[in-house]
């Protein structure tokens, strides 16, 4: 049977067409935008996941506080990153993201397996796992230095760090970047033992950092949300960054998934109205990407239902 490499409602074809216009109608799209949002929570809610309660305990946190030293204050935005999405009008660049993220995560994990009885935690436990799981298989034996980039609220960091701690005697430096100082001000929060090295607020296209001082690189669920653009000159930062033989990990969704290109049309047009760089990222062939800016790319796997991992090496 003959794969399509992307979805109907993706790119250039008349589905896709029609559900951008829906989206740039303005009376439609905040309908959606908050459709979309009522959707996650729903499913948070019906799942046992603390949503308001969530927010509410990091509203009352010390998170605001860090604010200001969470800050880089050289750091300029890209136009890309200041258009709403995730029905935000300011993306995440304003607390109610960074206050939602969590439950956030633990609801769409569960949307990952739909037709089957699990709790929120083993869902989410699924999740990591799965992507742990190809990088034990493909990825580096071991690792010193690791650097998540797009890291969020740390769940992935933290998860990842925990990962190779525990199946290696050798410690780990685990580095957090991501471009919302919101974002990574709650990370810190979360961080209770202090287990990550640093949260970088820094651009992921020009991160600052000293070339080749990482043994691994991974963009856990950002891919999505980026321009062709973006994308490549992230790729680009992150060989400069890897030392030679170095890995780069990718996990996002699956544009060849039956569970992707099979979506209601509901839940694809809301999903569509949250993330602008859908089409960018639907028809991009991330493989060729790889080996263009200079990887080598050495496997890509299914490694759920809903997404793919993608295993690259700088050249030694």
């Amino acid at each position: 049977m003959h794969t399509k490499t992307k979805p109907d409602w993706a790119g250039a074809d008349l589905l896709s067409r029609f559900v951008n216009v829906l989206i740039q109608t303005k009376p439609l799209y905040a309908l959606m935008k908050q459709q979309a949002r009522q959707v996650l929570i729903k499913t948070a809610e019906k799942n046992g996941i603390s949503w308001r309660q969530t927010c509410q305990t990091l509203e009352a946190s010390a998170a605001k506080a860090l604010l200001a030293t969470s800050t880089n204050p050289n750091v300029t935005y890209p136009d890309y990153y200041q258009v709403p999405f995730h029905a935000y009008d300011r993306g995440n660049l304003c607390w109610q993201a960074a206050f939602e993220a969590e439950p956030a995560t633990y609801a769409m994990a569960l949307r990952v397996w739909p037709q089957e009885s699990l709790t929120w935690q083993v869902a989410q436990e699924r999740l990591r796992s799965s992507f742990h799981q190809v990088l034990a298989e493909y990825g580096p034996a071991e690792v010193h230095d690791i650097l998540d980039v797009g890291c969020s609220i740390g769940i992935s960091t933290l998860a990842l760090h925990r990962f190779y701690t525990q199946r290696q005697t050798t410690p780990v430096r685990t580095v957090g970047l991501d471009l919302s100082p919101y974002m990574l001000a709650v990370a810190q929060v979360r961080d209770t033992h202090g287990e990550i090295a640093t949260w970088l607020h820094a651009q992921a296209e020009n991160t600052g950092l000293p070339a080749a001082s990482f043994d691994l690189i991974t963009l856990q669920f950002v891919t999505h949300e980026l321009p062709h653009r973006a994308t490549e000159a992230i790729l680009r930062e992150g060989l400069r960054l890897l030392r030679s033989g170095g890995y780069l990990a990718i996990v996002d969704n699956n544009p060849q998934s039956p569970v992707i290109q099979n979506l209601p049309p509901v839940l694809f047009t809301l999903m569509k109205s949250t993330e602008p760089w859908s089409d960018e990222y639907y028809t991009l062939d991330l493989e060729s990407l790889l080996e263009t800016v200079g990887f080598t790319h050495r496997i890509t796997v299914a490694s759920d239902p809903r997404h793919r991992t993608l295993i690259a090496q700088k050249k030694a």
